[in-house]
């Protein structure tokens, strides 16, 4: 017990002395928040511990110090007298409201039986009034980006007034702004699927295919839409092209195996070297377990069809009608079965070998099943690129 209380101490030693070095390294590279996070966390425990005198004192140092640059940088930028600076202003103001209520639970700190002193402000009117200058340039700033017909600046409104409405909720007509500039922003893809294969396609792949509402789509600033809208002006068109399918014959391949096993085969008397029965030390004779080697030969089938389609995905600029990218899918779907018969001692098979020999023989997927099939590998990969392709 002393010893495990000798590590323990050990421990926390280290750890405290790991801690103090941390805090300090923050405090002289003037990281100061950093410094400040972590003396918190190292002073939730035992805060009036002598080992962690020194971590209150950088504690106290880093507040005073980022509380002394944040203030004058507020001073400087006010001094621009440019409304660009207003978001860092405020959110200036916020950093030091957020300091001191972070230290405030701690409190009080004592250093040798004496409280370390923190001075707080009331930063309430200086947020109250910063905030109200930045919501007034916001609203203005967003409705001159509104202004123009391009989609970027309209985003740029957009990422404007949804700050807006974050500091400022229902700031004048903000949620209807941010409604129009979504609607104007939002790029409008007509999708169509053109079979160029000489083959065809099974109705309800094309309608899965088309049926975005099961692809999960996270794109804000894209519509895709399979059935066009009359009223709605698209901006760009995406063409599935299926260039070709490929389904192969109808594969059967056998395999043999012969399975041997040591298996317990009922018992039979112990015998010494002269064929007499061994008895234990009761006088009763000794039965031992037979062992016996089992053989068995399992007859494996494999019953194989696989199909590919081939399609290119092709990304139009309706404005210019010239294609934007354009990118090749590669689907494939490869149906298998196993089944198996045996002859022989059963005691030889595996797990596995069990299993099969459950099974039977099934009908082979029709040509159209198998480009069904195949139409779920080619959903995910055109899922795929469509939410990793930005159009601007």
């Amino acid at each position: 017990m002393k010893r495990f209380l000798l590590i323990i101490l050990t421990l926390s030693l280290c750890i405290a002395c790991s801690a103090k070095k941390e805090v300090e390294k923050a405090v002289n590279t003037g990281n100061y928040d950093q410094a400040i996070n972590t003396a918190l966390k190292t002073l939730r425990t035992n805060k009036d511990s002598k080992r962690k005198r020194d971590v209150v004192l950088m504690l106290q140092d880093a507040y005073y110090k980022a509380e002394d640059r944040d203030l004058n940088t507020i001073n400087h930028l006010k001094k621009d007298n440019n409304p660009e600076l207003y978001r860092e202003i405020y959110e200036r103001y916020l950093d030091l409201n957020a300091r001191q209520e972070v230290i405030k639970p701690i409190l009080p700190l004592q250093v040798n039986g004496k409280d370390i002193p923190f001075d707080f402000n009331n930063y309430s009117n200086a947020i109250i009034e910063s905030r109200k200058n930045l919501s007034d340039y916001l609203y203005e700033k967003g409705i001159k980006l509104l202004e123009s017909d391009d989609k970027l600046a309209i985003r740029e409104a957009y990422q404007t007034l949804d700050y807006l409405d974050r500091i400022s909720p229902n700031y004048e007509n903000t949620r209807e702004l941010l409604d129009e500039a979504h609607q104007r922003g939002t790029n409008y893809i007509l999708v169509s699927i053109n079979n160029e294969t000489q083959q065809i396609i099974p109705t309800r792949l094309e309608e899965d295919l088309l049926n975005f509402d099961t692809y999960g789509l996270n794109k804000f600033w894209s519509v895709y839409h399979a059935n066009k809208i009359n009223d709605v002006t698209y901006d760009y068109a995406m063409h599935l092209n299926l260039k070709r399918i490929n389904i192969s014959p109808e594969r059967i391949k056998e395999r043999e195996f012969l399975r041997e096993k040591d298996v317990k085969d009922g018992w039979e008397y112990q015998l010494d070297s002269a064929g007499n029965v061994v008895k234990d030390t009761l006088g009763n004779d000794i039965k031992v377990d037979k062992i016996i080697r089992v053989k068995c030969r399992l007859l494996e089938t494999l019953q194989t069809k696989s199909s590919q389609v081939i399609a290119d995905v092709v990304y139009l600029d309706l404005a210019s009608k010239q294609p934007l990218d354009t990118f090749t899918i590669d689907s494939e779907f490869v149906f298998e079965h196993y089944f198996a018969r045996s002859r022989g001692d059963k005691r030889a098979l595996n797990k596995e070998d069990r299993l099969l020999l459950d099974n039977r023989r099934v009908p082979f997927p029709s040509n159209e099943q198998m480009v069904y099939d195949t139409g779920e590998d080619l959903k995910y990969k055109l899922k795929d690129i469509i939410n990793s392709y930005t159009i601007r």
